[in-house]
């Protein structure tokens, strides 16, 4: 039964990857740079062969007079935003304008190109200067689409992600082929269980091949581990027999889309590249790029180790995905395989209690399986044992009173309680988050925390809507005078998950309508 599950990767179709195609070309447009945005010329689409580009670099780039960005522009097609002709009709309240952005999002299966992996099915992009799928982000916007009817682009949307399972392997972070190497957090049976709120649960047995395809690719190599090689791609050992699960990517080396970034970090570092890209690219797959949670000095983002920590939200959802697979086995009458997958969750969750809960703190933490401790960085990745219910009583109570005392803020909850200049820190929010947070303490009861921050976001969301016409990526929740800040590019509009996070919220709370429906005033800076 176990052979079933050994993670055997897809081959993946001859795929244009322009920092391996363009070689020293793509190394230099970068490290210029030619573009402010490192993403710009990843996404950028050759007009020839990219073999003949090089070469014709190769031949020009030593001559008199050569411009390196007039060479760019006029053998690449710079990426387009299909949104950007969008004006905001700033009559509409903020969940008018949401509906309205549906569309604006929504992109069709034969728009592809360049990195751009080409997908079968329509499917909504975050905005702004993402332009293409995104993992996680994905069950988020989906709960906008289940509030907004649009229930057939949920399934297309679900239908691509099996795609991408069965063509790839696994799901890529995003649908380029810079992002391959990795994934991000597991949502996707998520993403099931929300289907079968609309198809039933036949849905279950229609997904399982897949869902069982992205497990394996999650344990890979688990059956393979031991004392003396305790950790394999994403899957680690613990001393007591235990294995848990972190972030990983298989290419130790600059990310395509943030190449210089990459680099300058490396050398500021003092330590290996290759090491320090390693934990980079892990710390990408996790979505939370970049954090405090990550760092050894809990600070400088040159100190990173993120492959030394097993995650509580990874784990937690993992937990999840193996409750969902014996579900499935259930549905399709295999009683041994149900209680194999039982088995695993139940074994999960005494590892997740055992080494990620800190009794001292009342809270839970990722663990750092080489010092052997919990990172003792507290950081809403803490609310996904609640959320999944692996939490025992006094323990989410524990949580929540934290969350009410440190993380609460005025327009929500902050990511963390540290500021780094980095995104996913303080004092950033982020709706996914809130979420999270919110389904979390309704869980356990703790329903005053929950709906005290349900309204603050909201009530913030649609503020910054009245004041930019504006729904961002991530917001200040410290200082509502602020935009939020940090990271690697300016914040976004658009924007998908917050889009759908919002939306759901209302549905969840709808004496918060008045707020969000309430007519705009006149637009002022913010």
């Amino acid at each position: 039964m176990l052979l079933s599950y050994i993670f055997t990767p897809s081959p993946v179709q001859a795929q244009y990857r322009p920092e391996t195609d363009l070689q020293e070309l793509f190394r230099d447009v970068q490290l210029l740079p030619v573009f402010p945005d490192s993403k710009t010329f990843a996404d950028c689409v050759p007009l020839q062969e990219p073999a003949h580009i090089l070469q014709a670099y190769r031949e020009q780039r030593a001559q008199p007079g050569f411009d390196l960005k007039e060479f760019v522009l006029e053998h690449f097609l710079l990426p387009t935003q299909p949104s950007s002709n969008f004006t905001t009709d700033t009559s509409l309240s903020v969940t008018a304008h949401i509906r309205q952005l549906w569309p604006v999002l929504t992109r069709m299966p034969d728009e592809s190109g360049g990195s751009l992996l080409p997908l079968p099915h329509a499917y909504v992009v975050p905005g702004g200067r993402f332009q293409e799928i995104y993992y996680w982000d994905s069950f988020f916007t989906m709960l906008g689409l289940q509030v907004s009817g649009e229930k057939a682009l949920i399934q297309h949307m679900v239908d691509n992600f099996t795609h991408l399972i069965h063509t790839t392997g696994h799901i890529p972070n995003g649908n380029r082929s810079y992002y391959l190497s990795r994934s991000q957090p597991p949502f996707y049976a998520l993403m099931l269980h929300l289907l079968t709120q609309e198809m039933g649960r036949d849905v279950l047995v229609k997904y399982a091949s897949a869902l069982r395809k992205e497990y394996a690719f999650w344990m890979d190599g688990a059956e393979q581990l031991s004392p003396a090689t305790p950790t394999h791609r994403r899957v680690v050992l613990l001393p007591d027999g235990s294995i848990l699960n972190r972030y990983w990517d298989d290419q130790p080396a600059p990310r395509p889309e943030a190449y210089k970034e990459d680099v300058h970090i490396a050398q500021e570092s003092g330590r290996q590249p290759e090491e320090v890209y390693r934990h980079i690219r892990a710390a990408a797959e996790s979505g939370w790029d970049f954090s405090s949670r990550w760092f050894a000095d809990k600070q400088n983002l040159n100190t990173i180790h993120t492959t030394d920590i097993l995650p509580v939200d990874l784990n937690s959802l993992l937990f999840h995905m193996e409750l969902t697979l014996a579900e499935m086995a259930e549905l399709e009458r295999s009683p041994a395989e149900a209680r194999l997958f039982r088995q695993k969750a139940k074994a999960r969750r005494k590892a997740v209690l055992q080494h990620m809960w800190h009794e001292a703190d009342g809270f839970f933490y990722d663990y750092d399986f080489v010092q052997g401790a919990t990172t003792n960085i507290p950081t809403l990745a803490s609310v996904y044992p609640l959320y999944f219910c692996m939490a025992k009583r006094r323990q989410a109570a524990a949580v929540a009173e934290r969350l009410q005392q440190d993380f609460l803020k005025a327009g929500g909850l902050a990511t963390t309680l540290v500021h780094t200049n980095q995104q996913w820190d303080a004092p950033n929010g982020w709706a996914p988050l809130q979420w999270m947070s919110i389904q979390a303490l309704r869980n356990y009861k703790h329903e005053e925390l929950a709906r005290t921050i349900a309204t603050r976001w909201i009530t913030l969301g649609t503020e910054v809507h009245e004041s930019t016409g504006k729904m961002v990526e991530k917001y200040n929740v410290e200082n509502l005078e602020l935009e939020a800040g940090g990271g690697e590019y300016p914040n976004q509009d658009g924007f998908g998950w917050t889009n759908g996070v919002f939306l759901k919220l209302i549905s969840l709370y709808p004496e918060l309508r008045p707020i969000a429906e309430r007519q705009p005033a006149l637009l002022q800076s913010r």
